[in-house]
């Protein structure tokens, strides 16, 4: 049976672009910001592992991506492949498309994404659910610890620093010549716990743990509460693996903007 990265359904194979796209973009990133990466001992060479960053820009998406070793996948809207400039595009840097428009969303999330997980490969995941638009970090949705529960892979949270300033939430283009930080914390064994998985005190416990450990590395101040409220624009929402929320619909207004790649 073929695992999620292999072929999409209905297109290219999921993340075939990415390497090559790492090769191109990177350097053309550096030429353009000041980069500094920090704590890439603590991803696994081998193996899976769930990597949680805060969210604050657009460009956090392909920022990640471009300082990692290895090939990292996201959940994404399925509404994002209705343009004809990303129905390819998206599925070959690493998203994998989600239909929420029926039956359980997140549990599908959850199932493609620990599928992708028991393969050994990098899930990533921004556990706010949405980017920040007042920049500062949130309450995280439990979805991570569930996953990394059901399937051992440790959680690293990723504190990315900048970003906001090169492209604020409303910009249609980056800013050039600032400067960007991607720091990687150390990873959060989730063994202790996997003959409770399904405590919601223990996931609780984890993803709070996981929001702490990406507040120390994004210097962001912190308020516990969500940022996916129903007052959150439509287009602004992603699916968050996490199976105590309510289905929300989306809209497709982000694919009018100008694509960055």
């Amino acid at each position: 049976m073929q695992t999620p990265t292999e072929t999409s359904a209905d297109g290219p194979r999921i993340g075939h672009l990415q390497g090559a796209a790492r090769a191109v973009v990177l350097p053309v990133f550096k030429v353009f910001w000041r980069i500094e990466v920090t704590g890439r001992e603590n991803l696994p060479a081998t193996g899976p592992a769930i990597l949680c960053p805060n969210h604050t820009s657009v460009l956090d998406s392909f920022m990640l991506p471009a300082t990692l070793p290895r090939r990292i996948t996201f959940v994404g809207k399925a509404e994002y492949l209705d343009d004809w400039k990303t129905r390819y595009l998206f599925p070959g840097l690493g998203m994998i498309p989600i239909d929420r428009t029926g039956g359980d969303a997140a549990e599908r999330a959850l199932s493609t994404a620990a599928r992708l997980l028991d393969a050994g490969q990098f899930f990533g995941i921004y556990p706010e659910g949405t980017r920040s638009r007042d920049g500062v970090l949130h309450k995280g949705h439990t979805g991570p610890a569930r996953l990394a529960l059901r399937t051992g892979a440790p959680i690293i949270p990723v504190g990315l620093r900048g970003m906001r300033d090169i492209q604020p939430p409303d910009a249609r283009f980056p800013k050039p010549f600032r400067r960007a930080e991607v720091h990687f914390g150390r990873p959060i064994d989730p063994t202790p716990y996997l003959d409770r998985a399904d405590d919601r005190t223990v996931l609780r416990q984890i993803i709070d743990q996981v929001m702490y450990e990406i507040r120390a590395l994004s210097g962001q101040d912190y308020v516990h509460e969500y940022a996916t409220k129903p007052t959150t624009p439509a287009h602004e929402r992603v699916p968050t693996i996490d199976v105590d929320l309510p289905e929300r619909r989306s809209s497709t207004e982000v694919l009018r903007a100008p694509a960055l790649v």
